[in-house]
């Protein structure tokens, strides 16, 4: 078929053409005694060039084929694209290696350290009780579940690790991840799909970021822990978007932010979820076992009913000291991800062992509250330990269990932000035998706020311990910094 705009030029050239031959003395012929127009002629002539060009082959030039040394100097020049991109300074560093169990100290390259760079935070790794469910646990079950839940992968000891969890939180029914960081992304995207609407901190840490990816969701970003911030961004969402109202919406926080030490106002963040018509999905990794006085969290922390929250999931692998994650909830939350997300239905089970240890951490907590009292201690002494330290400020929570030193007077740079903060860390380890880490995140991680230097705290830990990493600090500070200028 001929394109449209071929046509119009061809029928503006034959009107050109007529127009051009009208009147001339060649304009008019007799044939066979009738006479014929000149334009007549010219249209004709016209038709006959277009059949021509429709019918006749396009020329291609004969294609030699190459020779087998032109293949080989083909071969011998291409450069095929890397798969990774190429590795920075900062890539290739080394990273302490643990030679013992990550409990309040540890060794680190033949050497006794205190630890302060694991989320131990009620000191249960190594406690008998997880042992003992853990060497009952393999004797019984074995190693592994070698399926996913929904074939032939469900243990009775899942089913027991689920009723725990949400009896001691007060829930209804809560549902096992096998990997504590693919709770939140899994989770997100099961809720959460395209065209929904998700409101979320900035200083969210990896796992949520990736969730958010996932769920292809319109992703709305307020600044961190900033409250005003967030009733501006749920208002004028709710007042500029008409299709707000028809659509999932929903805030994503966390309760203790693993990047900078905050807690979250939940009490405000209900009221404004209230206010505006929106769904609380909030992540609890850090602060159960931590916040409240009994450890069932933050909304034990702030005397706000727990039914408050739409969803709430949590890593085991901190304050309980075993591995996989949870989501708790309604029995119709917990049902659906059981259909739907992926962590779950395509993810082989979390073996049994651990399973088993997550319900004697549980009980070891229901049983001694004193464990969070002391934790609650060692974070108020560490504070006030760290209160003067040259060049660096505290800016995380009183009652959060990750304490977060940044640079009085940034570089200007992350980069040369972190560089510092790495070599005071390295100083602290290598001369002070104290284990503690800066903020370092990867290339996927898209969090803005600053870097820093987070020590973790335990309620294993003493006070001599906690006396030795301040002073470890205050002295490798003051040399690396004032040595900087």
């Amino acid at each position: 078929m001929i394109p449209e705009a071929t046509v119009n030029v061809l029928q503006r050239a034959v009107g050109w053409a007529t127009s051009s031959f009208e009147g001339a003395p060649l304009s008019g012929a007799v044939v066979f005694g009738v006479p014929i127009g000149g334009h007549f002629f010219i249209e004709g002539f016209f038709v006959l060039v277009i059949v021509y060009l429709l019918l006749s082959k396009s020329y291609k030039p004969p294609r030699k084929p190459l020779t087998e040394e032109e293949i080989d100097q083909l071969c011998a020049e291409w450069t095929p694209e890397s798969l990774i991109p190429p590795l920075t300074e900062e890539m290739q560093q080394d990273v302490p290696v643990l030679e013992s169990a990550a409990g309040p100290h540890t060794t680190i390259n033949g050497k006794e350290v205190v630890n302060f760079a694991s989320a131990n935070y009620l000191g249960l790794i190594g406690h008998p009780k997880l042992i003992e469910s853990c060497t009952s646990a393999l004797e019984k079950y074995g190693v592994g579940s070698c399926g996913p839940r929904g074939f032939y992968g469900t243990i009775d000891v899942h089913l027991d690790c689920e009723a725990r969890i949400a009896k001691f939180l007060g829930t209804p029914d809560s549902i096992l991840y096998s990997y504590g960081l693919s709770t939140m992304f899994s989770a997100i995207p099961a809720f959460s799909k395209k065209g929904d609407i998700i409101v979320v901190d900035e200083g969210v840490h990896w796992g949520i970021q990736n969730g958010l990816y996932l769920s292809r969701s319109s992703i709305k970003y307020f600044k961190h822990n900033d409250m005003t911030s967030l009733e501006s961004t749920l208002d004028k969402i709710t007042c500029e978007n008409k299709r707000a109202k028809k659509v999932r919406r929903y805030i994503v926080i966390e309760a203790v932010y693993q990047n900078s030490g905050q807690i979250a106002p939940l009490d405000e963040i209900i009221r404004l979820k209230e206010k505006y018509h929106f769904r609380v999905l909030m992540d609890e990794s850090n602060s159960l076992g931590v916040l409240g006085s009994s450890g069932r969290g933050i909304s034990e922390y702030y005397k706000v009913p727990i039914d408050k929250i739409d969803i709430v999931t949590a890593a085991m692998g901190h304050a309980l000291a075993t591995e996989g994650g949870f989501c708790t909830g309604n029995a119709r939350t917990i049902d659906h991800q059981r259909l739907s997300s992926s962590g779950y239905v395509f993810s082989a089970s979390l073996p049994p062992y651990l399973a088993s240890a997550a319900i004697s951490a549980i009980d070891v907590l229901d049983e001694n509250p004193v464990l969070v009292t002391k934790l609650k201690e060692n974070i108020a002494l560490l504070l006030a330990g760290l209160s003067d330290v040259h060049g660096l400020e505290i800016t995380s929570n009183p009652h959060s269990p990750i304490v977060f030193l940044k640079l009085k007077n940034s570089t200007g740079f992350s980069k040369s932000d972190l560089q510092l903060l790495d070599a005071i860390a390295g100083q602290v380890l290598k001369e002070h035998d104290v284990f503690v880490v800066a903020s370092k995140r990867s290339t996927l991680d898209k969090c803005p706020l600053p870097v820093g230097i987070k020590l973790l705290v335990s309620a294993a830990h003493s006070e001599s311990d906690i006396h030795k990493a301040c002073q470890a600090i205050k002295s490798a500070a003051a040399s690396v910094l004032r040595s900087h200028g």
